[in-house]
């Protein structure tokens, strides 16, 4: 069946490009690889394997027209990649759909991906890299009836790796542009928007059976209902967001099957000119995970998204403790600053000097004990547990400061340094290890040699306060246009285990073909995406990758 389906995907194609008729389809589409042959490796201790590769391979395969498009993606993860799930092992074409769309309409018959606002209740998407893919296949609606106004409608069931979720997932969501009908907004140049959503999971309520005791199982909900609103100002460089969402009794394996509601709210507001940008935000979460399925963890089954509110690190030591959302509850804030000293200036010199400065918080909710007293401490089964709205927790869960300074000194050479001092709560994000204390200081220089010849070189340092002490880091990337690229790295903990995790890569492209080869290690952690986050295993071999996209 598996091959059948593939095969009707790949015919049209097939008759696009042999018969004249079909010359105004066009086809696009992409492949990507990712495979590792491992070797085990004690003193990092990696997982043993008897296949002789790994891999995590994709195809997809897309049909366009004026009025119809069409689609699928074929995946063979039956030998993945260490880290994911048991689930996601598997074979076959899991992702298709047929989309007709007019002028001002749009309808998806089969998988699709959508977000309503911030994805505080809605918010199916694929990131490959932690093993999500939370699509619905059903059928989605996307509706323009006049200027200023959209609509969307949707009805399906969503996927968990190689099959559907029995629950059926509905949902409306609504926005309407004011400038579009007030028309002395657009004099001014303002723009509001207001928005409003509302999803509903039937999860029939025999499907589980949670007991409390011997003789008292939990009188599940089978509906459980979630609403969002929100209203968003901009005018000229400036912007504010403010968001809220609350769902209804939704008793899970995530809350413990405890009976309390979820409910968020974000703030969020920014300012940008040329040469300098504000953004400000909080959020208060509690009780928010909204999942298909009610009694499944990890990262799979999500119909929602709460975002971490924490800066995307890109530098190997500053992304060693990423911070993963806390789905109990919390309060984040984050404040990102950039600013350009100009040039000819004292601190901008002849090219000026670009400033960032980015600040993260996240904490507690305070915990006034279970709302029910009946349940005698016991969650299961309990109205969960009460929290003042504006009253924090004492536990920080999470902080980090960096200042990032990125100065031209000649036509020729560009350093970046960074300073980041960070707090990361082991214990709450990971089960273990107290409170980890680091500060990290990092230059990342780039010396372009000739116009086909660039070199950039990177220099961290980690000086830790608990886990397994402090870490090194260098890399030297040698770049030969427009083709080659060369990559050597070291990660070495100059703690507890003295262990280097080295990286020696090759890369080739050309046009829209990306081949990468490589071998080396890799330490065990988290790899996170927008406060999602998957544990992944220490690895050793070599690598083998391939990107084109068509």
């Amino acid at each position: 069946m598996k091959r059948l389906i593939f095969m009707g995907l790949l015919l049209p194609l097939a008759m696009a490009v042999a018969t004249p008729a079909y010359s105004q389809i066009t086809v696009s589409g992409s492949i990507q690889s990712d495979i590792l042959f491992p070797q085990d490796d004690e003193k990092i201790g990696t997982e043993h394997t008897d296949d002789k590769a790994l891999t995590n391979t994709y195809l997809d395969l897309k049909l366009g027209s004026k009025y119809v498009d069409a689609g699928g993606r074929f995946e063979f993860l039956e030998h993945p990649l260490p880290g994911y799930e048991p689930d996601f092992k598997g074979w076959g074409v899991p992702h298709f759909y047929v989309k007709a769309h007019t002028g001002n309409m749009e309808l998806t018959v089969g998988d699709y991906y959508e977000q309503f606002g911030s994805g505080f209740i809605l918010r199916t998407y694929e990131e490959r890299s932690l093993g999500i893919d939370n699509a619905l296949r059903g059928v989605h609606l996307n509706f323009k009836p006049v200027e200023g106004v959209t609509l969307k409608a949707l009805t399906g069931k969503q996927r968990r790796y190689w099959e559907h979720n029995d629950a059926l997932v509905s949902g409306v969501d609504v926005e309407l542009g004011l400038e579009q009908f007030i028309k002395p907004l657009v004099a001014h140049d303002t723009h509001l928007t207001l928005g409003g959503s509302w999803v509903n999971k039937h999860e029939r309520a025999d499907n589980d059976a949670i007991f409390v005791d011997a003789l008292h199982r939990l009188n599940l909900p089978a509906y459980v209902n979630a609403w969002d609103a929100r209203v968003n100002l901009m005018h000229k460089g400036f912007s504010i967001l403010a968001e809220y969402a609350q769902k209804s009794q939704d008793p899970s394996f995530d809350n413990g099957y405890h009976y309390g509601k979820g409910s968020v709210a974000m703030l969020s507001t920014s300012y940008s000119k040329k040469g300098m940008s504000i953004l400000l935000q909080a959020k208060r979460s509690q009780g928010m995970s909204f999942r298909s399925k009610r009694n499944v963890g990890g990262t799979s089954s999500f119909i929602n998204h709460l975002p971490a509110f924490t800066h995307d690190q890109t530098y190997a030591l500053a992304a060693q403790y990423p911070y993963a959302t806390q789905l109990e509850g919390e309060w984040a804030f984050q404040a990102e600053m950039g600013y350009t000293f100009k040039k000819g200036t004292t601190l901008g010199g002849k090219y000026g000097t670009k400033l960032k400065l980015n600040v993260s918080h996240v904490r507690g909710l305070d915990d006034d004990g279970l709302k029910n007293p009946v349940a005698e401490g016991r969650v299961t089964g309990s109205d969960g547990y009460k929290h003042s709205f504006f009253k924090m927790g004492d536990e920080t869960y999470y902080q980090d400061i960096d200042v990032q300074i990125e100065k031209r000194f000649t036509r020729d050479f560009q350093l970046n340094l960074m300073y980041m001092n960070e707090r990361y709560n082991m214990t709450v994000i990971e089960g273990h290890g107290g409170m980890i204390k680091s500060n990290i200081i990092i230059a990342d220089g780039k010396y372009r040699f000739s116009p086909k010849l660039t070199l950039r070189c990177e220099l961290q340092y980690q000086f830790c306060e608990g886990d397994v002490g402090d870490w090194a880091f260098g890399l030297a990337e040698l770049s030969v246009a427009p083709h080659w690229m060369f990559t050597v790295s070291d990660m070495w903990n100059c703690g507890e285990t003295k262990l280097h995790f080295y990286q020696a890569l090759v890369t080739y492209s050309l046009k829209s073909h990306r081949i990468q080869a490589g071998y080396g290690r890799t330490d065990a952690g988290y790899n996170c995406s927008g406060g999602v986050c998957r544990w992944v295993p220490a690895t050793r071999g070599f690598t083998l990758s391939y990107n084109y996209t068509f």
